[in-house]
């Protein structure tokens, strides 16, 4: 009896360590008995009941990716071409995401598939081209909505690549390519022009400080030749005012020395001789000078025959 109770002590032992389940985060257990739906357990220890309640499913909680692949798309102006979308999904709700609908991840492919085809099917080629955020967000809303009794959230859906077909790919390379062409010619010309005015304007410029150079020399110049003149003026003028100033000087002295009529005769007689030392061809003597000058010949002639005898 002691045996059987042991063994029975182990089993019991064995089945509650076996039962007893550790929810990590961002998980999600739901649980049921007997099959059906009972709980959902959250994140920590949990213990079932041995053989009756079982794990159904293990949900993640986390933000999910999912790429799907290229999908055919039919544009308003009958252009085909291949879209792949990005859906970005959250699970809300673990016990609909379990029972709301088989395979959600099939049946979310399959909702993007023909939602994108209604969209794009009102669109031109250049719009689906030019208006990938209108159509993100025109999806993300209609598939939240869908989804939403399945227990999904969608946060977001991106349009990944949109692939044309290959002659609308080579024509809107070819009008790429022109556009290119036009505006590197427009930039060329630009440049070019704007290298013109800058020459032009370097021309004008350097023009416009020689004739200042120019004018400054002249101006220069002019100012040197009055300051040379003036110097010249004033030292003429200084030299005349000196000669007068001996002369009157001169004058004074012989008016103080008292001289008589014979003196300023032979300084008379003096002055005559510096002027007859000129280019001068004829000279009028006064007759007192030319007395005077008789005198002096006749007392040198007096004097050198005294010396002979």
């Amino acid at each position: 009896m002691i045996i059987f109770l042991s063994v029975l002590a182990v089993i019991a032992i064995i089945l509650a360590i076996a039962n007893i389940r550790v929810v990590p985060q961002a998980h999600a257990y739901v649980i049921e008995r007997l099959g059906a739906y009972l709980t959902t357990w959250d994140v920590g220890l949990h213990v079932k009941v041995p053989l009756i309640d079982k794990v159904a499913k293990v949900v993640l909680l986390k933000e999910q990716i999912w790429d799907f692949p290229p999908q055919p798309v039919i544009t308003k102006d009958n252009v085909t071409m291949q879209i792949d979308t990005v859906i970005y999904f959250q699970i809300t709700d673990p016990k609909l995401y379990t029972y709301g609908v088989n395979n959600p991840i099939s049946a979310i492919e399959n909702l993007t598939a023909t939602t994108l085809r209604n969209i794009i099917g009102d669109l031109e080629l250049d719009e689906t081209l030019t208006s990938r955020d209108t159509i993100n967000t025109r999806m993300r809303a209609i598939l939240d909505e869908a989804t939403d009794m399945w227990g999904i959230k969608i946060n977001r859906v991106e349009l990944k690549n949109i692939i044309p077909p290959k002659e609308i790919q080579d024509a809107m390379e070819k009008q790429m390519k022109a556009e290119r062409e036009r505006r590197e010619a427009i930039l060329r010309a630009e440049g070019e022009k704007k290298s013109a005015i800058l020459i032009a304007e370097g021309k004008k410029q350097a023009a416009i400080l020689e004739a200042e150079a120019e004018k400054q020399a002249t101006i220069l110049r002019a100012e040197a030749k009055k300051e040379a003149a003036i110097r010249e003026a004033e030292g003429q003028a200084e030299a005349i005012l000196r000669i007068q100033e001996a002369t009157a000087q001169g004058l004074k002295m012989l008016n103080e020395a008292n001289p008589n009529k014979a003196v300023i005769a032979l300084k008379s007689l003096d002055a005559l001789q510096k002027v007859a030392d000129g280019k001068s061809t004829k000279i009028i003597i006064p007759s007192e000078i030319q007395g005077l000058a008789g005198l002096a010949a006749s007392l040198t002639e007096l004097t050198d025959k005294k010396a002979v005898e």
